[in-house]
């Protein structure tokens, strides 16, 4: 057995490396490992809210963008299309929107927020196509109603409330997502709210 000093700065040096060294190799290991509990980017994009941007809308525009993958139609309605709403009605399947798949914000005439703003997913409720926007044209398939929506797929039509027409196959009106207006030129679509949001 040696009697010779104990060297302990040379101890407590091995020690404290050894700890710092593998301190930093558990961080190392673990920042991925929690990092891999976040969704990824291409999840995120695809259920994240959307902001668009309504302030060089002209009036009688439809602007598209996606959410959720799908299309979204942004509309500003001119008065002329707000004032043929109302002379339609008894053509219509669900004037009041009363079917179940409507939020509470919809039910009513003009299925929207603000009157003149319209924002509703751009899917035919029938087989998933995409209708067109007839602006000015949409009289050759509905009489007494210059503008609509109107899927060619199958023929059916839809107002300027997205509201669907009697005797088409399409058996709901369209789709109107979650959104609210965070301020009078932005929309936040996907986003929620809470009561008596504008």
């Amino acid at each position: 057995m040696s009697n010779a000093p104990v060297d302990n700065s040379r101890r407590r040096f091995l020690t404290i490396a050894t700890s710092v060294v593998g301190g930093v190799g558990a961080v190392g290991a673990a920042v991925p490992f929690i990092a891999s509990w976040n969704p990824s980017e291409r999840a995120k994009s695809a259920g994240a809210p959307v902001e668009v941007d309504i302030s060089k809308i002209e009036p009688g525009q439809l602007i598209r963008v996606e959410w959720r993958g799908k299309p979204v139609w942004v509309i500003s309605r001119t008065p002329d299309m707000l004032k043929q709403l109302k002379e339609h009605e008894d053509q219509l399947r669900d004037p009041q929107s009363e079917e179940p798949q409507q939020p509470e914000f919809a039910k009513n005439p003009m299925r929207s927020r603000k009157d003149d703003i319209f924002v509703a997913v751009g899917i035919c409720t029938h087989l998933g196509c995409s209708p067109s926007f007839l602006q000015g044209g949409f009289g050759e398939k509905v009489e007494g109603t210059d503008d609509g929506f109107f899927c060619p797929c199958h023929g059916s039509k839809f107002d300027m409330a997205g509201r669907v027409f009697q005797s088409v196959p399409a058996p709901l009106n369209l789709e109107i997502p979650p959104y609210y207006f965070i301020d009078d030129t932005t929309i936040l679509v996907g986003g929620e709210k809470g009561e008596g949001a504008a």
